[in-house]
C-alpha cells in the first residue's frame, strides 16, 4: 500500500472530491452516534464507556498504521500535541457529552453541538488570526436564539435543573471538542503525521479517561450485552477511528470554519433519530427553535467561508 499523501501546508478552503467524501460520510457517521452513545449509559459507568470507546478506537489506529507501514514514532514536542488533543477531545468532551445525554435527547446535544462553528470561529481569531464578518456575527446571534427558544420551555419549568445541567454539559463539550478541531487547522496541527497522531492522541486519551474513570467509578466496568459491545464497537470503530480520521482530513483540507458545516447537518439526522427511536415530541416551540438554529448558523457559515 502507498504512503498516504502529505498534507498541506495551508488549508485552501475549497471542497475536493475527497472533502466531499470525508463530509458526507462523517455527516452521516456522527448523525446516528448521539443515539448509540444513549446504549452505553446505564449498567457501566460513563465514563468507562468512554474509556473502552477509545481504546478500541486506538488499537484500529494503531493497526492501521502498522497496515499501512506508516511510523509511529513521534517527537517529544508532537506527543505534547498528540497529549493536548487527547485531553481536549477525546477526555474533556466526551466525558461531558456522555453525561450530558443523561439529562437531554440526543438530538438536542447535537443541535448543541452545531455551535462548533462559532466556537471554532472565535478560537481561530484568537489564536490564528482568522477575521469574522458583521453577517458571521448576526448568524450567529440568531442561531443562539434559536437554541434558546429549543430550551425555553424546559428551562422556564420547576424541575429544569437537569436540563439547564444537561445543557451546560453540553456545551462545555463543544468548547472542548473546537480547541482540538483548531489545533488541527493550525501549522503545527496540518504537519503532524494524521494517523499516527491520531493514535496516539487516542491512546494518551484512553489513559487518562481509564485515570478519570476509576478515580470518579471505581474499578473497571463494562457490560457483555451484545447490545453494548455493538454500540461499543459502532462507537469505536466508525464515529472514532474512521470519522476523526477524516474529519481531520476535512479540516486540513477546506479549514476549521469551512468543515464546521458538518456541524449544521449532523443535528438534522439526529433529531430524525431521535424523533423515531426516543420519541422526541415536536412542538411548535422545538419546531421553531430548530429551524432559527440552522437557518442562524447557515447564515453565519456562509459568511465565514466566504471571508
Amino acid at each position: 500500500m502507498t504512503a498516504p499523501t502529505a498534507p498541506s501546508a495551508v488549508a485552501t478552503g475549497r471542497f475536493t472530491g475527497e472533502a466531499w467524501f470525508a463530509f458526507i460520510a462523517c455527516t452521516f457517521i456522527w448523525g446516528s452516534t448521539w443515539f448509540v452513545i444513549r446504549t452505553q449509559l446505564g449498567e457501566v459507568p460513563a465514563s468507562w464507556s468512554v474509556t473502552w470507546r477509545f481504546a478500541l478506537a486506538a488499537a484500529v489506529m494503531f493497526g492501521l498504521c502498522v497496515v499501512r507501514r506508516e511510523s509511529l514514532r513521534l517527537s517529544l514536542r508532537q506527543h505534547g500535541f498528540a497529549l493536548a488533543v487527547a485531553v481536549s477531545q477525546f477526555v474533556l468532551n466526551f466525558n461531558l457529552v456522555y453525561r450530558s445525554e443523561q439529562y437531554l435527547a440526543s438530538g438536542l446535544v447535537s443541535l448543541t453541538f452545531a455551535f462548533l462553528l462559532v466556537t471554532n470561529t472565535a478560537l481561530s481569531v484568537l489564536f490564528l488570526g482568522a477575521r469574522v464578518t458583521a453577517r458571521f456575527v448576526v448568524g450567529s446571534l440568531i442561531g443562539l436564539a434559536g437554541v434558546a427558544l429549543l430550551f425555553a420551555p424546559d428551562l422556564a419549568s420547576p424541575a429544569s435543573g437537569n436540563v439547564g445541567l444537561g445543557l451546560a454539559l453540553a456545551f462545555g463539550g463543544v468548547i472542548s471538542a473546537s480547541i482540538a478541531n483548531v489545533m488541527q487547522a493550525s501549522a503545527t496541527g496540518r504537519a503532524m503525521p494524521l494517523a499516527p497522531g491520531l493514535a496516539w492522541a487516542m491512546a494518551w486519551g484512553a489513559l487518562i479517561d481509564a485515570a478519570v474513570a476509576w478515580t470518579v467509578a471505581g474499578p473497571p466496568v463494562i457490560s457483555l450485552a451484545p447490545g453494548y459491545l455493538a454500540g461499543l464497537a459502532y462507537l469505536g470503530i466508525a464515529a472514532s477511528a474512521v470519522a476523526f480520521s477524516l474529519y481531520y482530513r476535512l479540516i486540513r483540507i477546506v479549514g476549521a470554519g469551512a468543515a464546521a458545516w458538518n456541524g449544521v447537518v449532523v443535528p438534522v439526522v439526529a433529531l430524525a433519530i431521535s424523533t423515531l427511536l426516543e420519541g422526541f415530541q415536536w412542538t411548535a416551540t422545538a419546531v421553531g427553535g430548530v429551524a432559527l438554529a440552522l437557518v442562524g448558523l447557515a447564515i453565519a457559515l456562509k459568511a465565514k467561508s466566504a471571508g
